[in-house]
């Protein structure tokens, strides 16, 4: 059900201080589920446009108030060249209505972002409405009938047989009619709705879901499972001495990438919401042999080897040369390559590619889903493509409709916003 169909009338604004600690209470909770909780725009955002409405403010939530408030933006700042408000604002609406459709609790006040503006509105949960009385019925006393003279019906041989054919009738309809009540009764408990159609997401993930072997979800491991001198030789670098190279964001950071966790959480819901088995493992330490024991998901493109292997073998894939990270591919003549340089100040990133494919790896012969980026930006818009049904429908559109019994794997691009990535948009299609 929409959220739209679940809200009742709106909270009043004379009422919305008397009602602010409710409201307060459930902004807690939507900034705790993972929702929320695994990003830090969309919880500045919601908790800045709740609170300064009810505090009085919400004449003055624009998005340039909201831009330099929220996002530290300088007040000059042009907010068409940079849309993270409008960006950050969708993004809170579709998560909104997610919480709503499927996790709120009865009784929950119910905060909206309506579509065109930055002030929040309340609801409460519409409630059933009480029951009418019945009133007992003014029925007036029926009369008693007059009494009727009873004929003397005469005897005849042929009247006893008479009546005991009747009587097996009335038999014989009582028990067809017992018979047919419970054979519908046997009916009505047997009977089952049948199940709601798979969705395209169902469908991508089924030759995951379908094995009855655990899911091995293989990170990205950075400094641990790269030859960094294999793709090129760079010094560590001096704390505060210079911006960070996009490089050792990627390869000497120590831990996995933040975007590469966060897309582990996101897309392990297609294995747990159908209870199906998996277990992570950082690239350095999955063995192949665990690899060939079940399905397998790679994450992360530079800083997992697994994921250079394997797309070592399909059209698009990734290199490194003369100081640049390259997604390539290798069916075009010329060639035809997604670029950025491996000396890329981290802050200045404004782009970047991904790939993002579904295929059976015949090395291992297991199925195989990969969310891999250039950087880590990347690798998450290409995660959001395996969860978010809106993007992936926008992969499939350019998909066969046979596409379920094939291999595919997409080229992916999103822009970077001060380190955070937009929607992601489809390249280039292969499917074999």
């Amino acid at each position: 059900m929409a959220v739209g169909q679940r809200n009742g009338p709106e909270l009043a604004e004379s009422s919305l201080v008397a009602d602010a600690p409710r409201i307060r209470e459930q902004l807690n909770r939507l900034l705790a589920h993972p929702l929320f909780a695994n990003s830090r725009r969309y919880p500045a955002l919601l908790s800045y446009v709740v609170e300064q409405t009810l505090l009085g403010h919400a004449s003055e939530l624009k998005e340039r108030t909201i831009g330099v408030e929220v996002f530290g933006k300088d007040p000059a700042y042009d907010a068409n060249a940079d849309p993270v408000v409008r960006i950050t604002a969708k993004e809170v609406r579709g998560r909104l209505k997610q919480y709503y459709y499927e996790y709120s609790q009865p009784g929950e006040p119910i905060i909206d972002l309506p579509t065109g503006s930055y002030v929040p509105a309340f609801r409460e949960t519409e409630r059933p409405p009480d029951p009418i009385p019945e009133e007992p019925l003014d029925v007036a006393p029926m009369s008693e009938p007059a009494a009727v003279p009873v004929m003397p019906l005469p005897v005849t041989p042929s009247h006893g047989r008479l009546w005991r054919l009747r009587w097996f009738a009335l038999a014989g309809m009582v028990l067809l009619v017992g018979l047919s009540g419970a054979a519908g009764l046997l009916a009505g408990l047997r009977y089952k709705p049948e199940p709601p159609p798979p969705s395209n997401t169902d469908r991508f993930w089924a030759p995951v879901t379908g094995s009855v072997n655990p899911t091995t979800f293989c990170l990205g491991e950075p400094a641990k499972n790269i030859d960094v001198s294999a793709i090129d030789n760079f010094d560590s670098p001096v704390s505060g001495s210079k911006p960070e190279p996009l490089y050792f964001r990627l390869h000497y950071s120590g831990n996995l990438a933040l975007a590469d966790v966060i897309t582990l959480t996101r897309t392990v819901a297609a294995l747990a919401s159908q209870h199906k088995a998996f277990r992570v493992l950082p690239a350095s330490e999955a063995t192949f042999g665990q690899l060939r024991e079940g399905p397998i998901v790679l994450i992360g493109a530079f800083d997992n080897i697994w994921t250079l292997r394997v797309t070592q073998k399909l059209r698009f894939g990734f290199e490194s040369k003369d100081g640049v990270a390259l997604l390539v591919d290798r069916n075009s003549p010329n060639k035809t390559t997604w670029a950025t340089a491996w000396d890329l100040p981290y802050q200045k990133l404004s782009r970047d590619y991904a790939i993002v494919a579904r295929i059976h790896d015949k090395t291992t012969g297991q199925p195989v889903i990969i969310a891999a980026g250039i950087s880590e930006e990347g690798t998450e818009a290409a995660g959001e493509i395996l969860y978010n049904p809106e993007y992936l429908e926008s992969l499939l559109a350019k998909a066969p409709s046979d596409w379920e019994q094939k291999n595919m794997e997409a080229v992916i691009e999103t822009q970077v916003i001060e380190g955070h990535p937009g929607p992601p948009s489809i390249l280039a299609v292969e499917t074999w």
